[in-house]
């Protein structure tokens, strides 16, 4: 089957004003300063033309002319690769994969207690404990350096920040042991490129 072909001339983002993942994509727009048309979507009214380019008709989706793609970190991953300044992935090969490592290690340990919060019930009270744990069980490495195991912004901020800013919204409140996850969360919710970021009703989420 042939592909729709994009005939718009601008870098197309098909996003839900609300969704974690559409968020990783609008982040690593806006801190590279990327020109973006971002179509912000009602993920149960989706546009007609987003089930004709996106066979899982999926939010977060990009078009840049003839090229479609989806699922978050396949976007924000080419994102890079596209608009390499400033970089948000080390250029060596072993720093490369340590990052992917890291990254694959956030989106299965922390994210994956997000469908849950987003269900609530007994499941999301459940995921909250076992969040909020995990994240203060890990909060020295917060505190070695400026950004997540970075000395500069990275793909791997651009991927916890949205999590991040989530907590009050799914009710979570780290407590005193997680002062260094919170004070990289006032670190990075006051960059200008992440507050920019942010949609309407992400505003209220945090």
């Amino acid at each position: 089957m042939t592909a729709p072909t994009n005939r718009r001339a601008v870098l197309t983002v098909f996003s839900d004003p609300e969704c974690i993942h559409s968020h990783r994509v609008r982040l690593v727009l806006s801190e590279k300063g990327i020109k973006a048309d971002i179509e912000s979507c009602d993920p149960d009214n989706k546009p007609e033309e987003l089930g004709q380019l996106n066979p899982n008709n999926s939010l977060p989706t990009l078009l840049d002319r003839d090229l479609i793609l989806y699922d978050a970190r396949v976007v924000i991953e080419y994102l890079d690769e596209r608009y390499p300044h400033p970089p948000f992935m080390p250029v060596d090969p072993v720093s490369r994969a340590r990052t992917r490592l890291a990254l694959y290690r956030i989106e299965s340990d922390w994210y994956s207690f997000v469908p849950s919060l987003e269900a609530g019930g007994e499941s999301a009270e459940a995921a909250r404990h076992q969040l909020a744990e995990s994240l203060t069980a890990s909060s020295d490495v917060f505190d070695v350096l400026p950004y997540f195991l970075s000395e500069e912004f990275s793909m791997l901020d651009a991927t916890l920040a949205p999590l991040l800013w989530r907590l009050n919204h799914y009710g979570i409140v780290l407590p005193e042991a997680a002062a260094p996850v919170n004070e990289y969360c006032k670190r990075i919710f006051a960059r200008t490129g992440f507050q920019s970021s942010l949609t309407e009703l992400e505003r209220e989420l945090g």
